[in-house]
């Protein structure tokens, strides 16, 4: 076995939450990293982020100090009736149910605290942590190959770099799946449109107490069948965060990027909703953004290879689960790599963190379609009883929010130590496609540790 004589060199891809969590995380443990990201600069795309229990818990472990500068930017609910509350459920039509003598369907829990934040205001939290020259823009990656044991990244720049391991975050398409499934499931490769699109937009929240009056400040959701909005307040209660979404039973054929329309056809595509839900319409910008998802992911990683976050299992966003995912991710990975002590050794830790993290985040992906489903009254056992979809919404978040990272943590070190054994017993060969070679060693054993 060669052991590291100098600290090994990891390449991050992708400058976002689940980037820059990793390197917060492997930097505050002694391993250096380098993110290459290939935007030219940090994007504050998507505004609102929501954090349940669970991820709070991860962020702590990742590092205490950011669990307390997150503390110190999220927004809460407003109102204290609301502290609890995921949301509200409200109806999008006109009068928002109250005509129906609907007035309220809190979905929550005791130990629930509502917390979000701009993502601007988060990434700004997160970089306050790494060290200048951490990160290099403009550097994307055209190529990833491994040879040995060592991945060669080729950048469209033409610089080739040859590192210990590369850590794909690099987001819902990103290179990092092409290069992991392409030869074992490249029908996996692409992200499948949910069936969904939206319109979004941020508005300041005196304007959107102008317009909603007592609903403004808290998160709520106005349902529709096939449509709705979620409103939810971020930036210390200055702004609020809003997104409509609207099923759509065609295939997405737009490319990768939002389709421009209208305000005349979004107000179209938004019949029948409360004329005061459409006034928010003046801050959204007129594009159609498509909601995609990995349903089906079948490893994690090959080889030095590997994903975390949203390029491994991008998530709709009806369980507001999806970046606390990739943080839990982060939080598994950045306390197995500062135990590999040799090349081959990161192979066994990507497949023990393959083993702990994907059965529970490929879950939130297909339960979070499942919610967007019924959220839109396309449930058919459900449909547009909102007393049914409160109390399933009652239901269906706890096993997210009380999941016990600590132990997945613990599962992961005695696992690794478990492959390590076995690999020095002569149990697990050492070769440059273990995976093909020792197939059934190596998964049994990472599999009883799950």
């Amino acid at each position: 076995m060669d052991t590291f004589d100098k600290p090994p060199a990891i390449a991050i891809l992708g400058a976002g939450i689940a980037g820059l969590g990793l390197a917060i995380g492997l930097i505050k443990r002694g391993v250096p990293v380098v993110i290459y990201e290939a935007a030219p600069a940090f994007s504050v795309l998507g505004a609102g982020i929501g954090f349940g229990p669970n991820t709070l818990n991860a962020i702590d472990l990742i590092d205490p100090r950011f669990r307390e500068e997150y503390n110190r930017a999220k927004t809460s609910n407003e109102k204290a009736e609301f502290e609890h509350s995921v949301f509200d459920a409200l109806y999008a039509e006109e009068g928002f149910g109250e005509k129906r003598g609907w007035t309220r369907g809190l979905i929550g829990a005791p130990y629930f605290t509502r917390s979000s934040a701009h993502r601007k205001d988060l990434l700004d939290i997160m970089k306050s942590f790494i060290p200048k020259g951490t990160v290099k823009f403009g550097k994307r990656a055209e190529s990833i190959e491994q040879v040995g044991r060592k991945a060669v990244v080729t950048f469209r720049d033409g610089e080739v770099l040859e590192v210990d391991a590369v850590i794909g975050c690099d987001g819902v398409k990103g290179i990092t799946r092409r290069v992991v499934l392409r030869d074992i499931a490249p029908e996996e490769i692409p992200p499948t449109y949910s069936g969904m699109y939206t319109y979004r937009g941020v508005i300041p929240m005196e304007k959107t107490k102008e317009i909603l009056g007592k609903h403004a400040g808290d998160a709520k959701w106005f349902m529709m069948k096939e449509k709705g909005i979620a409103i939810y307040p971020i930036s210390k209660g200055k702004e609020e965060n809003f997104v409509f979404f609207v099923a759509d039973h065609d295939k997405w054929t737009h490319g990768d990027c939002p389709v421009p329309c209208t305000k005349e056809e979004m107000l179209e595509d938004l019949d029948n909703f409360d004329p005061r839900l459409l006034k928010l319409l003046d801050w959204a910008k007129p594009l159609k953004w498509p909601t995609w998802h990995h349903p089906k992911t079948s490893t994690y990683y090959k080889g030095q290879i590997c994903m975390l976050g949203d390029v491994a299992h991008a998530s709709s966003p009806h369980q507001a689960a999806g970046a606390g995912q990739g943080l839990e991710d982060v939080a598994v990975l950045a306390h197995l790599l500062p135990l590999v002590k040799s090349p081959d050794q990161f192979e066994l830790a990507f497949q023990v963190y393959d083993s702990i993290r994907r059965p529970r985040a490929q879950k939130v992906v297909t339960t979070s379609y499942e919610a967007g489903i019924m959220y839109t009254w396309r449930n058919p056992e459900i449909g547009d009883d909102m007393n049914k979809i409160v109390e399933n919404a009652n239901q269906r978040l706890h096993w997210i929010w009380q999941h016990d990272i600590r132990t997945d943590l613990t599962k992961a070190e005695d696992g690794f130590s478990r492959l390590v054994a076995a690999r020095q017993n002569g149990g697990l060969p050492i070769n440059n496609d273990m995976k093909t070679m020792s197939v059934v060693e190596t998964k049994e054993l990472a599999t009883s540790i799950a």
